[in-house]
């Protein structure tokens, strides 16, 4: 592999705008999750797996939505495991048109025994997968959006007189 993953493509369909004639914030995420599903049935968490009484729960996501998208773009996502063990997945997701970045998200998901209620280890076969894309993915450049934290940035006061 040379890369991150490229699992998923769509089309912005019109129900997907606001007021604004733009995609509205929540069909972003929509399509990230979409992305998510493609990577989860790729390394094995599809029905059965979930059937199971096993799943991957997001517990956060930071998104930057970098430019507007309108109806009849066409999207194409990548998708790279930034850590991964034995209870947490790390991943980042980006949302292209053509070769413009549009959006990202960062995400940490949980795996999750649904009948117990409770975080619980995954399989071992499981672990080892996305273990192996984590090596894969861990020689790329960082994305520069990873990490990032909201809030405003304030200008300090200057103290004891000085400027």
């Amino acid at each position: 592999m040379t890369g991150p993953l490229r699992l998923y493509e769509t089309v912005v369909p019109d129900d997907w705008l606001d007021y604004n004639g733009h995609v509205s914030e929540f069909r972003y995420l929509q399509a990230f999750g979409d992305n998510s599903d493609a990577f989860f049935r790729h390394v094995g968490i599809d029905e059965s797996y979930r059937d199971s009484g096993r799943s991957l729960y997001t517990v956060e996501t930071h998104q930057h939505n970098i430019r507007e998208i309108g109806a009849g773009a066409e999207l194409a996502f990548t998708l790279r495991v930034l850590d991964v063990d034995t209870k947490r997945l790390h991943i980042f997701h980006e949302m292209y048109c053509d070769e413009d970045l549009l959006a990202t998200a960062e995400q940490m998901l949980l795996h999750v025994d649904m009948g117990a209620g409770r975080v619980t280890a995954m399989p071992p076969w499981l672990h080892e997968r996305l273990s192996a894309l984590h090596a894969e993915h861990a020689v790329l450049p960082k994305p520069v959006r990873t990490g990032s934290v909201i809030g405003i940035r304030r200008q300090r006061e200057a103290r004891c007189g000085s400027t």
